[in-house]
This record gives structure tokens, C-alpha cells and sequence, in this order.
């Protein structure tokens, strides 16, 4: 009998419970007990969600972070909030976001907050995680007490349960030595440490553990592969089975490797590494399970469920009983319920499947290896007609867009004249001081803008007073920034929802869910739209928005887009052609609006890709591929206007040392980028790589509550000012503001002004 199991399970709640108990608990609107409960509640509930499996992951609820979780299961604490006495959780929330609740911090006497811990992408997703810390000096000591209490919850509900943990290999590769020691050095302390939490688990009649080690599928050196058999070997005298979990790509050359590790099972990706499975049964141990990713954990379409039984089969009769059967990935990435959806176009809900319905399609593949096609015939039947009907739908193909990227030429990527040529004329035109002042493109969200904006979507208002209600707002956001004196302003955009659905809203071949929420971070939460057909701009998208600002400003105002590969990288994009023509269409869409844009007398354009490196494939062989299209789908969109016009660009959470060389190939006038949190560690990229162009290394660390100084501004910018000429410097925050209070951003912006006056004052 095949046995069928889960990665993980989304936490956020199929209404975002968890996003609102967290803000409501840290702005003392609400106690630890009632947070504590409502995860309680969420877990419960979701374990009903999955007890059809035979297994049912434990330990993958989180209320911030799974990698912060287990940073704190290790004992792994940055030094700075060890002496912080009180519940472990508002230590917790202080690593995670630099303050807890107000009282509590008080309690603890960090009123200001702490510097929370680096955040960066969990491999190629768009979800974030807390970067562990090290130093030569760490230690690791057991706390096992989360693991336990949510391991009693599920046993009290009569789910077979699964914890799950993330490996020690993949722990130390996924955090960051402080002090520039090997992490490597540190497996000796760790191992022990899990062989205490193992045996600890055992003791609670934990007969699986599910052991996440997705660095398998990227190119690792000798070092690190000799840490793996180290490490398991350390491990396989402990008293539970291993199921040890690779996903996200392919082992390739790791694949020998994987397959005589010492544990019982192991699982792979079989969506993104198909072409392994055949080598992989070769060299399988007569003994080890083989745990098949079947159904994809990352996108939300259908999948075909007669298709896969055609190659399942054989192996379900070679493998019999050691084949298991899962998604490709934890369910983190996708949403929770389709049934949710009331408003989704019918025929494309009919082609997708969320996370709940993707346990569904497991489920009909278990049946029909387990008892035969003809008992679930029906359910192949209707998955069959579904396939099928996206397939052939005339929505999905639009042969004018597929004729308009025919004719593709390299020169709608080229600028008129080089940056130096460039920045002369625009030098002359904007007439900017040294270390110019801008913000990335958000203001505050407020919940008056929410209200509005849910008025509108509900019809309780027309588009006439939504338009005046939202003029408002960006009259606000212009008069906020006069009193500021930043020197380059933005419209605040609050009429848009979030920079990617905005757009998408607006582009021919774009479908929207209503609930269709996946967890970025914390209680960030984001709602991807479905690219699902060939892309169309029907009509200017954001030009009388721009316009109406600009003539309200006295300063200049950046007209702010979403770039190509950003869209792409945060829609739920069709997997029935290459994403790389995907990206060359939304290029096509988003050149038109910059053309726009100038036409009506904008002279800076900022065209974001914040998303750039979340693209790369995993491994290196790969990346030049995806950069060459990527780069070229930026181009197409950007490099259409006059050199007067000034091209801005945005990047979040980016390691730059190993793709600089593209990210100047852009040739964007100026890039903004995060830098607060790393403690501009991320310009190290520019000690071997002369930048030619701008640069704008964020000051001011937008994902924390806390206030940024007057004198760390002026200190992150003059250890920027060692790597770039002070005079192609900009000062900006790290990312967009609308997640922010006005009450922080005003005096966080109003000291990032006087620190910049202060540096034109002192550097150079």
C-alpha cells in the first residue's frame, strides 16, 4: 500500500487569522495567551485538514518563521537579547522583527528595540526567513518545549503525526557567521544537540521524523558534502526512523550522496526532478522508503492526475509498500482553500487547486495505486475534462501578443547613449544636491485607504469618489514629503493593493483570487495573481495617477512600476510554456507604460525588480540562462525613453557578489537596494566590481518598528561612501513604507534627511 504524507501545511489561516492575532498581540491589543490559543485553534484545524494522510507533519506551524523556529529549538540566540528575561516568545519576536509588544519590551527594558535578526528568501520562494547568527563561540543547548507541546496536541487529536525539523547541514548553511569563522566548525557542537532532540522524540513514541535538507539540490563543494555523511552518520543510531527531505530542484550530481545516506527514507522533488527517479530506484537500498513529490507545492494549477499514474504505476508495483507519496514541497506556498473562492471566474477555478484540494489530488492517486483506477474513475474523469478545457481555451492563447514577440528586436533594449553621456543631461535637468533623498515608492497603508478601497471593491462607493478619496491620500503623501524636504518625491501609491496585483488587475491574461493569501513573512502576507494566458495592456495603468501627483509637487516626482521579472516571479505564473516568454510579454505590457509615463512629462521612472534574484535557479551552471532573459525582459521595458529621462530600479534582500555583472547590465541610472539589516554587508559585492551607475543603499530598516539615528544613517552611508563615489549616492529606506505607521515614518524619514545634510556637509 502506498503511504501518502505532507511537507507542511500553510499556517496563516484560510482568512489570515494568524496575520491579525500577531498584529493585534503586538500592539497590546490582545494577550500572549490569546495568540497562543488562536495558533492552537489553527493547528487543530489544520491537522483535520490532512487527517485523510497517513502521516501528518508537526512542527511546521510557526508564528514567525520556521528557520527562526528552530534557531530558538537549538538554543541558537544572538547574543543581544540573551539577557532578556520574560516569555520566550517576545525574545522571539524581538529577533524576528526588533521589538515584541510595548510592555513587554518595557518589562525588559529595550524600549528603543533591538536589531532584529537578517532576513533573507528561503532558496528561490518569495517566503522569508531569519538568517541564524554565529560566531566561532556558539553553543547549542536543547529546547525542545515547542516541538513537545504541538507533538501532544496532535497525538490528543488522533493524527498519525510526522515532526518536522530542518537538518543540521542545511541549518549551518542557511545562517551567517558574524564573525567570519567557517560554520562548518560548529557541526561538532550541533550534532549532539539533535541527537538529544531525536532521542527526546523517540521517547514520545515518535516513530518518523521528516529532516528538511533542501541544500541537497544545489551544487555544494567537498566540505560540505563530507558534512553530510559526517552528520548522518552521527544520526543514524538514533532511536526514529528518517525521512530526509530535499525539494526545490534536482540532486543531480548530489544524488549517489543522498541515496546512501544512512536514513530510512528520503524524499525528492519529483515535479522539478522527474529525470532523477530511474537512477535513484538503481541505487536505492532494498530497505529505504522512496518519498515522491508528485504534486506541485508551489504553483496552484491542476495537476494531471492521469499523467502522473502513467509513470506512477510501475513504480508503485517495483517499490510496493516503500513508496510514499507527497506534494513536491511544504504547502507554505500556495493558499489554503479553494473552495473559498465565491468570486473566481468558474472556468479558471476549474483548473486550479489550492492546498487543500492538492491533499485531494493525493488522495485520488493513493486510491487509484492502491485499489484501482475504476475506484476513483469519476474524480480522473473530472481532473481529465479539466485539463483538457485550460489546454484548448482560446483565453489562455491571444495570437496578436504571440505575433508582437515574434518580432522582437535587441535594439528595444538599448539606451540612446551610455550612463556617463546620460548622466550628464539628467544632471543638468533634475539639478539634485549631493546624496539625494527619496523613498522607494510606498507610503502608509493606513486603515482609512483599506476601508476606502473595500467600499469600492463592495460597490458601496463609485469610482468617482474612490478616485477624490485616493487623491487625497496622495496629496498627503506629497505635503508629508514637502515638509520632509526629501529631495525626490513619490505619489505614496495608495491605490494600489500591492505592487504586483495592481498590475496584473489592469493586463489582459491575469485572473485574481479573493482569498488567495500566502504567507511572505510573519504577518506579511501576499496575494499572487494568476497569469494564466498570453499578456495585453488594454490601457495606461498608472499615468493620471502620476500626472495628478506631479502637479501637485514642487520637487521631482518618480513614476513607480513593477518591473517584468518581479511580476512574473510573485504571480502564480501558467506552466504551460516557458517563463521566459511569459517575462518577454509582461516587458512588452510595462514598455508601453513607461513610454506613457514620459510622454506626459515624467522624467524619472523607477521600474522595480525586487524579485530579480529570487529567480535564479538554484544552482550556479544555471543562473546564466535565467539572467540573460531576465536582464533582456528589464531592458525591453526600460530602455525606450530619451536620455533625459532617468531609469531608477529596486532590489530587496539581494546577495549581489555573484550576479553584479547583470545587475549593471540592466544599465539602470540609479538602484536602490536593502542594506540596513546586513549592516551594508552587501556592498562588500562592490570591492572587486566598479559599479558604473548610482546606487542608493537603504538606511532605514522598513520590516522593524524601530527608529533608525541620525548618526547610524550617516555611519551606514559613510561605509557605503568607501565602496562608491559619494557622488553617485542616493539615501533612501531599504524598501517601500506601506507596512509602516505615519508615526515611525515621519520621524524616521525626518532623521534620514538631516543625516543627509549632515553628510554633504562632511564627505567628500
Amino acid at each position: 500500500m502506498v503511504t501518502t504524507h505532507n511537507l507542511g501545511f500553510p499556517r496563516i489561516g484560510a482568512k489570515r487569522e494568524l496575520k491579525f492575532a500577531l498584529e493585534s498581540y503586538w500592539k497590546g491589543q490582545s494577550s500572549r495567551d490569546e495568540l497562543k490559543a488562536l495558533g492552537a485553534q489553527l493547528r487543530r484545524r489544520h491537522w483535520q485538514d490532512q487527517s485523510a494522510l497517513d502521516l501528518v507533519p508537526v512542527g511546521d506551524f510557526a508564528f514567525y518563521d520556521q528557520v527562526l523556529d528552530m534557531s530558538f529549538t537549538l538554543g541558537n540566540l544572538p547574543e543581544r537579547v540573551q539577557g532578556f528575561h520574560g516569555d520566550a516568545l517576545d525574545n522571539y519576536f524581538r529577533v524576528a522583527r526588533g521589538r515584541s509588544t510595548h510592555a513587554a519590551d518595557e518589562q525588559a527594558q529595550c524600549c528603543g528595540g533591538v536589531a532584529a535578526g537578517e532576513m533573507t528568501k528561503w532558496f528561490d520562494t518569495n517566503y522569508h526567513y531569519i538568517v541564524p547568527e554565529f560566531t566561532a563561540a556558539t553553543e547549542f543547548n536543547l529546547d525542545a518545549s515547542r516541538l513537545l507541546e504541538q507533538l501532544a496536541e496532535a497525538k490528543a487529536q488522533g493524527v498519525r503525526p510526522k515532526p518536522v525539523i530542518i537538518g543540521p547541514v542545511t541549518y549551518l548553511a542557511l545562517g551567517k557567521a558574524k564573525d567570519g569563522s567557517h560554520k562548518l566548525a560548529l557541526l561538532d557542537r550541533l550534532l549532539p544537540v539533535y541527537v538529544e532532540l531525536l532521542e527526546t522524540l523517540a521517547a514520545q513514541g515518535v516513530e518518523w521524523v521528516q529532516i528538511d535538507e533542501p541544500i541537497l539540490v544545489t551544487e555544494l563543494d567537498a566540505d560540505w558534502q563530507q558534512a553530510f555523511n559526517f552528520a548522518y552518520q552521527h544520526l543514524k543510531n538514533c532511536p526514529v526512523k528518517l525521512l530526509l527531505a530535499t525539494y526545490f530542484g534536482q540532486l543531480l550530481e548530489n544524488r549517489r550522496l543522498a541515496v546512501n545516506l544512512p536514513v530510512a527514507g528520503l524524499h525528492v522533488d519529483a515535479v522539478n526532478d522527474r529525470v532523477d527517479i530511474e537512477p535513484l530506484l538503481n541505487l536505492l537500498s532494498v530497505d529505504k522508503v522512496l518519498s515522491l513529490g508528485v504534486i506541485n507545492g508551489r504553483n496552484i494549477w491542476k495537476t494531471d492526475l492521469s499523467a502522473v499514474l502513467d509513470w506512477l504505476e510501475p513504480l508503485a508495483e517495483q517499490l510496493g509498500d516503500r513508496l510514499w507519496i507527497a506534494p513536491s514541497c511544504s504547502l507554505l506556498h500556495v493558499p489554503v482553500d479553494l473552495d473559498s473562492e465565491q468570486r473566481l471566474d468558474g472556468e479558471i477555478k476549474s483548473w486550479l487547486a489550492f492546498a487543500k484540494q492538492k491533499l485531494d489530488e493525493l488522495a485520488v492517486l493513493a486510491t487509484s495505486l492502491n485499489q484501482g483506477c475504476d475506484a476513483v474513475r469519476d474524480e480522473l474523469d473530472a481532473n481529465h475534462t479539466a485539463i483538457a478545457g485550460r489546454r484548448d481555451s482560446p483565453r489562455v492563447n491571444n495570437p496578436a501578443v504571440k505575433a508582437a514577440l515574434a518580432k522582437l528586436d535587441a535594439k528595444l533594449g538599448q539606451r540612446q547613449s551610455p550612463y556617463t553621456q546620460r548622466a550628464v543631461k539628467q544632471a543638468a535637468l533634475l539639478k539634485l544636491p549631493k546624496f539625494p533623498t527619496t523613498t522607494i515608492g510606498s507610503f502608509p497603508q493606513t486603515p482609512e485607504i483599506r476601508q476606502v478601497r473595500h467600499q469600492f471593491k463592495a460597490g458601496e462607493i463609485d469610482e468617482a469618489a474612490y478616485k477624490v478619496a485616493m487623491q487625497a491620500e496622495i496629496a498627503r503623501s506629497v505635503r508629508e514629503q514637502e515638509a520632509l524636504g526629501l529631495d525626490v518625491f513619490v505619489h505614496g501609491e495608495a491605490e494600489r493593493n500591492d505592487m504586483v496585483e495592481y498590475f496584473g488587475e489592469q493586463l489582459e491574461g491575469y485572473a485574481f483570487s479573493q482569498f488567495g493569501w500566502v504567507q511572505s513573512y510573519g504577518s506579511r502576507c501576499v496575494k499572487p495573481p494568476i497569469l494564466f494566458g498570453d499578456i495585453r495592456r488594454p490601457k495606461a495603468m498608472t499615468v493620471e495617477w502620476i500626472k495628478y501627483a506631479q502637479s501637485l509637487a514642487s520637487k521631482p516626482m518618480k513614476g513607480m512600476l513593477t518591473g517584468p521579472v518581479t511580476i512574473l516571479n510573485w504571480s502564480f505564473v501558467r506552466d504551460d510554456q516557458p517563463r521566459s516568454v511569459s517575462c518577454k510579454q509582461l516587458a512588452l505590457a510595462i514598455r508601453e507604460e513607461v513610454l506613457d509615463l514620459e510622454k506626459a512629462g515624467v522624467r524619472m521612472i523607477q521600474i522595480d525588480e525586487a524579485a530579480l534574484r529570487e529567480g535564479l535557479p538554484l544552482r550556479k551552471s544555471q543562473w546564466q540562462e535565467y539572467l540573460d532573459w531576465a536582464v533582456e525582459s528589464f531592458r525591453i521595458t526600460a530602455n525606450g525613453v530619451a536620455d533625459e529621462t532617468q531609469i531608477h530600479t529596486h532590489m530587496c534582500y539581494s546577495e549581489f557578489n555573484d550576479i553584479i555583472a547583470s545587475i549593471a547590465n540592466m544599465d539602470a541610472d540609479v538602484i536602490t537596494i536593502e542594506t540596513s539589516r546586513s549592516d551594508m554587508e552587501l556592498l562588500d559585492a562592490f570591492d572587486d566590481f566598479n559599479y558604473p551607475n548610482e546606487i542608493g543603499p537603504g538606511v532605514y530598516d522598513i520590516h522593524s518598528p524601530n527608529i533608525p539615528t541620525q548618526d547610524h544613517i550617516v555611519q551606514l552611508m559613510k561605509k557605503a561612501a568607501e565602496r562608491i563615489p559619494a557622488e553617485r549616492l542616493w539615501v533612501n529606506p531599504d524598501c517601500g513604507l506601506k507596512t509602516r505607521q505615519w508615526s515611525e515614518v515621519i520621524p524616521a524619514l525626518t532623521n534620514m534627511v538631516t543625516a543627509a545634510k549632515n553628510l554633504r556637509a562632511t564627505v567628500g
